[in-house]
């Protein structure tokens, strides 16, 4: 049963140009199929989430990611009576705008735009899915509907200022309301995201030798599952235990949100979308007593696995791959391929010049930007590794 909050395709708000309605699709449904066929939804497959892509076939990358979210996002979602499409689609684009070498390249190009304005993956899916797809013959971008554009701009909360150049650009043509939160559906998202990435790097954790699976079971949460599969399983093997542990950790996730959010639904009583965009508050939401352990488990994280010897090593040797890759393109945008060197043609300014730059980087792949940096300074940073 859809709930009364929940966002109608028939509702919609439409796209910024205007298109014949599909006789056998919603609209939601085609912004999730135009996201499913992006270029840069199919990069996702190489671009890292922890690990850089090459270094094992069972790590995530942000495609295996993205697909995990939408698992995710449509189980709470139809839980909830929200539009499944709607949700599906945020969370396959949420991690669109992401650089090659996920938050490391992120950090280093934000930091090499602070002159221009910086850069911001958020910001950075609006601004593929509005402008840098180009394949259409009536517009750039994938002309998606302003609900869907909503969720993938402010999933995450409101957007306060200042507002990513990225976002601005857009917002000034298509006004997507940045200052009050998303619909159910993109909130439901997020908490998808959150939810994933909880457990897919326990997993791959583990599977790299980070930390051992008594550690993981000494973590709270995890503890109980583990205690659970002990019970019911009292000799199985060392591969199954962990996964059935992992597994159950999962479900109690997905089981807390959809608790809390229920509960939050029930005070707030919302009548309509906008009820629950104008709550002042995230309707979907874990427990605070699971999100207090959740921020045990992601510290374990931080300091036993994102800020590992062997991460924060190859950390360093990717972020001199953006830090010498910026200003070589920069300084010679010859470089740059000739579909994009019709871009610098029209430019007025330095500024002009780097989001060109930003947005071809941020494009490419973790094998890609290691491939571009070799071939323009001789040097393989892969062969320096210990």
């Amino acid at each position: 049963m859809t709930a009364r909050f929940a966002c109608d395709p028939g509702g919609s708000r439409g796209r910024l140009h205007p298109e014949e309605e599909s006789a056998f699709r919603s609209c939601f449904q085609r912004d999730r199929d135009r996201i499913i066929h992006a270029s840069a939804f199919r990069r996702l497959k190489h671009k890292t989430q922890v690990f850089i892509e090459h270094e094992g076939d069972y790590f995530r990358t942000r495609l295996t990611h993205s697909i995990e979210v939408g698992q995710v996002a449509r189980t709470i979602a139809k839980v909830l009576g929200l539009d499944l499409e709607l949700t599906e689609a945020v969370a396959l684009a949420h991690d669109l705008g992401h650089t090659p070498f996920g938050h490391t390249g992120e950090d280093a190009l934000n930091a090499l735009m602070q002159p221009y304005g910086g850069f911001d993956h958020n910001a950075q899916a609006i601004r593929i899915v509005t402008s840098l797809e180009r394949h259409y013959a009536d517009f750039d971008g994938l002309n998606l509907t302003w609900e869907t554009l909503e969720g993938i701009a402010k999933h995450n909360g409101p957007v306060g200022d200042p507002v990513p150049y990225a976002l601005a650009d857009y917002n000034a043509r298509h006004d997507l309301e940045l200052s009050t939160h998303a619909s159910a559906e993109a909130q439901v998202a997020a908490l998808a995201d959150d939810i994933a990435y909880n457990h897919h790097d326990l997993h791959d954790g583990l599977r790299a030798e980070l930390f051992s699976t008594d550690e993981l079971a000494g973590l709270p949460i995890v503890a109980d599952c583990f205690a659970e599969v002990d019970r019911l399983y009292p000799d199985l093997n060392y591969y199954r235990r962990r996964h059935e542990a992992l597994r159950r950790f999962f479900g109690i996730l997905v089981s807390d949100v959809i608790a809390v959010t229920h509960g939050n639904l029930a005070e707030l009583e919302p009548q309509s979308p906008g009820d629950v965009r104008r709550a002042g508050r995230m309707m979907v939401q874990f427990s605070p007593a699971l999100w207090s352990d959740l921020q045990t488990i992601r510290s374990f994280l931080f300091h036993r696995m994102y800020r590992a010897p062997d991460v924060v090593e190859m950390r360093a040797q990717v972020t001199q791959v953006i830090e010498t890759l910026f200003p070589l393109y920069m300084a010679d945008p010859a470089l740059l391929p000739k579909q994009w060197r019709k871009d610098v043609a029209e430019i007025r300014s330095d500024t002009e010049l780097a989001r060109i730059v930003a947005d071809y980087i941020a494009g490419m792949t973790d094998r890609f930007a290691l491939q571009e940096h070799a071939r323009l300074t001789g040097s393989d940073v892969l062969m320096n590794r210990p």
